[in-house]
């Protein structure tokens, strides 16, 4: 029978969680009694200090990262009958966002070290149909971006970061958001940074900028302050777009935390360095691989279980971690694996055989900033407890 979490319990740990202190509160404040609660000065403070912090040109803030992602697909171009390439481990929403805009993603297997991108695989799939590449620099690790823009300018890609796990990040000394044609971020409250909900597009082109200006902004070419400066009631839809708008309030909030990622992000280096020192000693658990040239910006801490060293599975390991207060988590279930892409696009268990099998093994341990030494002995102490009670022998 699985333990119950009692009072004797220390607090449940999430697998993350945002951090919000006075200056964040303060900030937020005083854009609220300002005159201006959306498309107001915030918005374009917050993009340009976010375009300096991630060497681009432009940033284009939205409502969520998946607003993002589907501005950036607009940007580009994408539409019926186009092919994006996008890997099997990440987010439904990478492959949503392509068919949005009625592309078809095609997805390709990981790496079985590192979960990312498989360029080779990437490169077997390139068809006269395909479009763009979408690198998911999944839990913080910027992937192979000389490999992926080699491929795309072999065949005239486009090459598109979905970076909302690596915000602080970079690969060979560039920071992430710099590395492709156009990046995305995601600002909820678990990543790196949070305006509650919200994302960013990010890109050094002027064209990909514009247009994404005008699709989150329903196809129209001005917003209701710039009218407002302009002294002038006239505006026109010229293609179709979204409300994808962000708000001042929000704006106001990431100023304030991007003051403080820098910190938080060797804060999370600090944390994954201790599980990597803990779990060298413990054959059960695998860490991803960390290439060498990347500075990883740990959004989530993954191993990966080796369950031939135990008698239990995966969800029985789950299960127990989180009865004892340890909210571990699994990112993700592959996305060919989903109801809607098997019947909509023919997707089949079999074609990511890697993204699959790890799929079985992966999990998610907590990791934020505000965790303290103590925390992650914790979360150490607990996972080798429930381990070895299901050690084989």
């Amino acid at each position: 029978m699985a333990e119950q979490n009692t009072s004797e319990n220390p607090s449940p740990l999430p697998y993350g969680r945002q951090c919000i202190d006075e200056d964040d509160i303060d900030a937020v404040v005083a854009a609220l009694r300002s005159a201006w609660l959306t498309t107001g000065p915030k918005v374009p403070e917050f993009e340009q200090r976010f375009a300096e912090f991630v060497d681009a040109d432009h940033a284009v803030a939205v409502c969520n990262g998946t607003a993002a992602l589907h501005c950036a697909m607009y940007a580009i171009g994408i539409g019926a009958g186009g092919e994006v390439i996008i890997p099997a481990i990440t987010f439904a929403a990478t492959a949503n966002c392509v068919a949005f805009q009625g592309g078809t993603p095609v997805v390709a297997d990981v790496d079985e070290h590192t979960l990312l991108l498989d360029a080779e695989d990437v490169a077997s799939r390139v068809t006269e149909k395909t479009k763009a590449i979408i690198a998911v620099d999944y839990a913080g690790q910027p992937c192979d971006y000389d490999a992926l823009s080699a491929i795309s300018q072999k065949h005239n890609l486009r090459l598109v970061a979905d970076a909302c796990h690596a915000l602080g990040g970079s690969y060979r000394g560039r920071p992430v958001g710099s590395l492709a044609d156009i990046s995305t971020f995601s600002l909820h409250p678990v990543k790196a940074i949070t305006t509650g909900e919200g994302g960013v597009v990010a890109t050094s082109n002027p064209k990909f900028a514009s247009r994404a200006r005008t699709f989150r902004n329903h196809g129209i070419t001005t917003d209701h302050r710039q009218r407002e400066q302009q002294g002038s009631w006239f505006y026109e839809m010229v293609d179709l777009g979204y409300n994808y708008r962000i708000t001042d309030f929000q704006c106001a909030l990431g100023l304030s935390q991007l003051r403080k990622l820098p910190q938080w992000v060797r804060r999370r280096q600090a944390i994954a360095a201790r599980y990597n020192e803990a779990f060298a000693s413990v054959p059960e658990v695998e860490p991803l691989v960390v290439a060498p040239e990347v500075s990883h910006a740990y959004h989530l801490y993954v191993v990966q279980l080796d369950l031939s060293r135990v008698t239990a599975d995966r969800q029985t390991i789950f299960a127990e971690l989180r009865n004892k207060g340890i909210g571990v988590n699994v990112h993700y279930i592959p996305v060919h694996l989903h109801p809607y892409y098997q019947e909509r696009y023919g997707t089949r268990p079999g074609q990511c055989p890697v993204a699959e099998a790890a799929y079985e093994r992966i999990i998610t341990l907590p990791l934020f900033p505000a965790m303290q030494d103590g925390d992650v002995d914790r979360v150490v102490t607990t996972v080798g407890e429930i381990l070895n009670r299901h050690r084989t022998h």
